[in-house]
């Protein structure tokens, strides 16, 4: 993973310097709230429900073991014991007191990480493939052309102060996991026919009060120009996006106002004046990044391991997990395995300190050192050797992070909702849990199969529950909170946005409302379906009629009254 040089560690040591200053300002009552906001936002400082919510970036989800241990620290030292890890691979400390923050910014310094651009108006933290490097599908490492977006977008002056935030990703595996688009910018690696690499732009993605999926303005940009690109993309956008309507500032809705033709054609005309210029990429540069991104030191392996593959037939359980959480890897004699967050009966993405720590510790031991954050809300230990599997499952299993549910029902992305957020409608830890508690039924979930959850507890839509398979979106109904259902969104290659189906819920009812859900997909799905496929071919006609029954009428009323 990349290592900051002497420079970058310079620059992010000033800025601590410069909040630290800041917030002694603000603590003093030279800096008022307002002049204090942008500053606090831009460094990751919210002012939440109960108490100021700190977000810490980490680009591209990678993370070092020596990383993981100072999260751990941090929550011992300055929160209450436990961290947020969320569908954009930031972290997120609820409970940390204002005027410790300039101070766990310093430690987070000494292991080169930060909380800039977290928040405010500006290019957020930038999002990759959780399996980047290691997936048999890959096309071509995203990993470098990630962390050359991060170099160029932070401290970028010139886009410091945009009409709204602005959130980029990039996929480069025949799979999209990622989800390009629902991002402001989807970049999707390819190579042309001369094997000559290159980026598909897609511009205008995103959930929210006005879910939009992300148009095609190019089929091929070639590497040299990604930055200059993306530069001319963001001053359209900076020059012409709403700056008088919070609701209607994201370059979404720009990007459908001029349609994405006429979007395209204004990105050409200003890239004509910036194609060739100081920001074109150089084979050098590139390598220079790329350098940090090179294979660790495998082993040669076969490509079967006899062993695992006892421990595979002697145990159902452990045979469970490896189906569930377990991924092929590229090389021989390794796999990918990914450590479930969502355990029923805690919050999912909440990891503890002491699970930090052991996850730092298996990192060292079974993958080179290094973990990743998915945007589902789970962790990845990419280069675990087969021999090896058994032995981390049952680590895994004693610390509550080898549930075997990755995809399927339980596995729910869930902001923190009403519970900590103060821009929330509604809770969505509860209805989580409440989800899990009746689902709490591993031979039933794998008879259900794969389904995806997702529950937002606003319109800003953090648990991304417009692409979920389910979604549920709180709302706020006369003061009281209720719960709006849709289904029929899909993530990666064939992204759509789930359809509502009726009035919505309250929340003792949503428990029962997912049960009907999955009863009628049972009761309709062929062979070998997923849930979604059935909701595609049936569409939520059969579904609404299961869930409301003869109520509908009288929801309705009640919803309107």
């Amino acid at each position: 993973m990349y290592r900051y040089d002497e420079y970058d560690q310079h620059l992010l040591d000033e800025r601590v310097a410069q909040f630290r200053d800041q917030m002694r300002r603000h603590l003093a009552g030279e800096l008022s709230d307002d002049e204090f906001r942008p500053v606090r936002l831009q460094n990751g400082l919210y002012i939440q429900r109960h108490a100021p919510m700190f977000r810490i970036s980490v680009p591209y989800g990678h993370l070092a073991s020596r990383q993981l241990r100072k999260l751990a620290h941090l929550a011992r030292t300055y929160d209450r014991g436990y961290a947020h890890f969320t569908t954009r691979t930031n972290v997120q400390f609820n409970w940390s007191p204002l005027e410790a923050i300039p101070d766990m910014l310093a430690e987070l310094a000494s292991v080169q990480m930060h909380s800039n651009q977290t928040s405010g108006n500006d290019i957020r933290n930038i999002t990759a493939d959780a399996f980047a490097g290691v997936a048999a599908d890959e096309i071509v490492d995203p990993r470098p052309w990630a962390e050359i977006l991060r170099q160029w977008a932070t401290y970028n002056p010139e886009f410091a102060y945009l009409p709204r935030k602005f959130k980029i990703a990039l996929n480069a595996a025949t799979e999209d996991r990622v989800v390009v688009r629902v991002y402001d910018i989807g970049l999707d690696l390819k190579r042309d026919a001369d094997g000559n690499v290159g980026f598909r732009v897609l511009v205008g993605g995103g959930l929210g009060r006005t879910p939009i999926l992300g148009e095609e303005i190019a089929s091929f940009v070639p590497w040299q120009h990604l930055i200059t690109y993306c530069e001319s993309i963001l001053r359209v956008y900076n020059r012409y996006g709403r700056r008088d309507n919070i609701w209607k500032a994201r370059i979404k809705i720009l990007v459908k106002a001029l349609g994405p033709e006429e979007f395209a054609r204004q990105v050409e005309a200003e890239w004509a004046h910036v194609k060739d210029g100081p920001n074109t990429l150089t084979e050098a540069e590139v390598q220079r990044v790329a350098a940090h991104f090179v294979d660790p030191d495998y082993e040669t392996l076969p490509a079967r391991d006899e062993v695992h593959e006892a421990h595979l037939a002697a145990s159902k359980p452990f045979a469970a997990w490896i189906k569930r959480n377990v991924r092929a890897h590229k090389k021989p004699g390794y796999a990918s395995v990914t450590l479930s967050l969502k355990k029923t009966g805690i919050a999912p993405g909440d990891i503890s300190a002491e699970q930090m720590d052991l996850v730092a510790d298996w990192a060292d031991r079974f993958s080179f050192g290094e973990a990743r954050m998915t945007h589902e809300q789970n962790v990845v230990l990419a280069d675990v050797r087969l021999s090896d599997l058994h032995t981390l499952w049952q680590l895994a299993r004693e610390a509550g992070l080898a549930t075997p549910n990755i995809g399927l029902l339980t596995d729910i992305i869930c902001c923190p909702g009403g519970d900590f957020c103060a821009l929330a409608n509604a809770k969505s830890i509860p209805i989580a849990q409440a989800i899990q508690q009746r689902f709490d039924d591993l031979d039933y979930l794998h008879d259900i199969g794969e389904i995806d959850i997702n529950i937002s507890g606003c319109m800003n839509s953090c648990g991304h529950h417009h692409v979920g398979h389910i979604g549920i979106l709180g709302v706020d109904k006369s003061g009281q909170e209720w719960y709006q259902v849709t289904i029929g969104g899909t993530q990666g290659n064939d992204t759509a946005l789930g359809k509502v189906i009726g009035p919505s819920f309250a929340r003792d009812q949503m428990a029962d409302v997912v049960e009907k859900l999955i009863e009628t997909y049972i009761e309709y799905r062929h062979e070998g379906e997923r849930f979604v496929d059935t909701v595609h071919r049936l569409g939520i006609e059969p579904f609404k009629q299961r869930v409301y029954g003869g109520e509908q009428q009288t929801q309705r009323k009640v919803v309107n009254a």
